[in-house]
């Protein structure tokens, strides 16, 4: 790990997609993971980083990441503000955990998006899989247009992959960024696996990023292989790519996204920007 950034000239690394969460939250979505296999194709998905929560964020340490996330979500009303709670304390005793917290489409997520943001939140994070709501629904309407105005970045899982939902895809995305084109949000895992239909967005709107999360691993490539005639237009928008791994949460080693990332052989620059930069630059972090 260390070889890898150091030989970069990099400081460490920034991860923009790390999931902590309340611990019997974190149990469930384990669970869920552990019986993918059938919305898989049969390819199991194993927790690589089972480990308590000091264990975690020691490990991150010891990987040289610098900064990272708290993602979580809600999937039903009602329990969005309850993890808004618990980040606050976590952002608290995690001095290099920026502020996480996350939203769901129900009466009254405009007034806790607001105290959120007015105590420190520096990260959003929505799951649309998960929820399985229509990230355009006027519910959300006033919190989109609140983070816009506050220039809060939302990592938002929106692509199909692993599974599809109701409201995944680019078309609702589509809609929200229509009526909020500064919204500064970050597509997880690239879009997985409608790849180019994100990155057309990227490419229409200045303020929408994209995360690496699971993109161009050999686990992900099995079930949704990134198309190399689109690796020119990542490179073209290198500057609005973001890392992320999805630690714990993943079944391979830490270290095998950063090679999957740089076997892309798209230069040094952009992984210097992909692993550190950018994310230091939209956060508001030193970047050298």
């Amino acid at each position: 790990m260390r070889r890898f950034w150091e030989g970069l000239g990099l400081p460490g690394l920034v991860d923009v997609h790390t999931h902590f969460m309340p611990e019997r939250v974190l149990r469930k979505v384990w669970g869920y993971f552990d019986a993918l296999g059938a919305l898989t194709g049969g390819i199991e998905w194993p927790i690589t980083y089972r480990q308590e929560e000091g264990e975690r964020t020691a490990l991150l340490r010891e990987f040289g990441v610098r900064a990272f996330t708290a993602m979580l979500y809600p999937h039903k009303a009602g329990m969005a503000q309850w993890l808004n709670g618990w980040a606050v304390d976590f952002a608290r005793r995690t001095p290099d955990c920026l502020h996480t917290c996350t939203l769901f489409p129900e009466p009254g997520v405009e007034a806790y998006v607001r105290e959120a943001v007015e105590a420190g939140a520096r990260v959003f994070k929505a799951h649309v899989q998960v929820g399985a709501y229509d990230p355009a629904d006027e519910l959300l309407d006033g919190a989109w247009g609140l983070l816009a105005e506050a220039g809060v970045p939302v990592v938002i899982h929106c692509g199909s992959g692993p599974a599809p939902g109701k409201h995944t895809g680019p078309e609702p995305i589509a809609r929200v960024l229509a009526r909020h084109p500064r919204l500064r949000l970050v597509v997880a895992h690239l879009g997985m696996p409608e790849y180019e239909d994100f990155m057309d967005l990227a490419e229409r709107y200045g303020e929408v990023r994209l995360d690496t999360t699971m993109a161009f691993t050999d686990f992900s490539e099995r079930l949704a292989p990134f198309p190399r005639r689109a690796l020119p237009r990542l490179a073209a928008l290198g500057d609005r790519v973001l890392l992320g791994s999805d630690f714990p949460n993943i079944p391979y080693l830490y270290l095998h996204q950063l090679r999957a990332l740089e076997r892309l052989e798209l230069g040094d620059d952009w992984l210097r920007g992909v692993c550190h930069d950018n994310a230091a630059r939209l956060f508001g972090l030193p970047v050298r």
